[in-house]
């Protein structure tokens, strides 16, 4: 289903995409173009880092990834501990650069944006990335509790269990949508102020594009976060030290 936002002068169409037809399937092009290049950018910084990295006097991009990496297993650490789930640690740092790359490619120029549009603003990559989260958080915590990771479904009651599962399926729904939807209201913006004469639209653009950036390195470090917490509810002890 298409979404229209309506402004004077004409209309933007939202929730369209470039399509290639494969096999009988229906492919997104933009948004394969889109995470391709994310990724590329993501791989290539990596092994940037890890050619140029030094003990001496580090760059500012070391620096940058050495503060986000310092985090990161800070919150491991508090919340799922190190040495309980050692993945989740480059799989956090994985997810909050590639997040934040392909948000930021919302700053590109709208002329650009026929192919390379944000690939968060399309829910389909979203929840792909959020299932793939949730099966992994869901596969750690019977590996780490075996049998007793499901007693939480029945916990403080066992008529609690409907509403909890409830919950558990509804994480990956509610992870994908809060960064889809932040992310598309982004572009539907820009949209929408392309609509206005070129003379004036370059100044609320630009201003939009920088508030972009903050909302892109936001949902990048929640999405992050909350994978993390995620884990950490997963391998949880409490539950079971209780009983």
């Amino acid at each position: 289903m298409n979404l229209y936002v309506l402004a004077e002068g004409g209309g933007v169409t939202v929730g369209e995409h470039p399509q290639w037809h494969v096999l009988g399937l229906t492919i997104n092009a933009d948004t394969v173009i889109s995470t391709a290049i994310a990724a590329g950018i993501v791989l290539a910084f990596g092994l940037y880092l890890a050619a140029k990295a030094t003990s001496k006097v580090p760059s500012a991009l070391q620096l940058a990834f050495e503060a986000v990496t310092e985090q990161v297993e800070n919150q491991v650490e508090s919340n799922v501990g190190i040495r309980t789930a050692p993945f989740v640690v480059p799989l956090a740092i994985a997810l909050f650069f590639f997040i934040l790359i392909a948000n930021w490619i919302s700053i590109l120029p709208h002329a650009a944006e026929e192919y390379v549009r944000p690939p968060t603003a399309d829910v389909n990559l979203t929840f792909a990335m959020s299932i793939f989260v949730m099966i992994l958080v869901w596969a750690t915590g019977i590996r780490i509790k075996g049998k007793h990771y499901f007693g939480h479904f029945v916990e403080p009651y066992k008529a609690m269990l409907p509403l909890n599962i409830i919950e558990e399926l509804v994480k990956p729904i509610t992870l994908s949508l809060r960064l889809f939807g932040n992310i598309l209201a982004g572009t539907v913006m820009v949209s929408v102020l392309a609509l206005m004469p070129a003379a004036v639209s370059w100044l609320p653009t630009s201003a939009w594009k920088l508030f972009d950036l903050f909302i892109g390195l936001l949902q990048a470090l929640i999405f992050a976060l909350l994978t993390i917490i995620y884990f950490g509810m997963a391998t949880s002890q409490e539950g079971e030290e209780a009983h």
